[in-house]
């Protein structure tokens, strides 16, 4: 249901919004094609309690974490989360990979690196 989708989508996104901020937590949210990808920036031990309540939250399904790693810069300072909807640079990105459409699960070590500079790069939208 889109709407419902829609009305989770905003709930997400403003509990997302006040607790990154409080807690010093950066990322971005993407959404296409049916699927999300969701990258956080912060105190490694936050996030990892932040990912353990994301993983009860019954909005969310066929969680799938990627190897966390150290940045010395961060990309996403500037947001307490991001969001960024289907978009074009991104559907070519997967389809230079040999992909139709987006699919994180099919991210690999080095796409992932290509991918998450690519987020920091587009404009955010709002949820309307």
């Amino acid at each position: 249901d889109p709407q419902s989708l829609l009305s989770d989508l905003r709930d997400i996104l403003n509990e997302a919004h006040h607790f990154n901020y409080l807690n010093r937590i950066y990322g971005v949210l993407y959404f296409a094609d049916g699927y999300f990808f969701q990258c956080l920036e912060g105190d490694q031990t936050t996030i990892m309690q932040l990912f353990e309540k994301i993983k009860k939250d019954k909005r969310h399904e066929q969680i799938h974490a990627f190897p966390a790693r150290n940045v010395e810069q961060g990309l996403f300072q500037d947001w307490s989360m991001k969001f960024v909807r289907k978009n074009s640079a991104i559907s070519i990105f997967f389809q230079q990979l040999g992909q139709e459409s987006f699919n994180p699960y099919l991210l690999n070590k080095d796409s992932i690196c290509a991918f998450i500079p690519l987020l920091a790069e587009i404009e955010m939208d709002q949820v309307s």
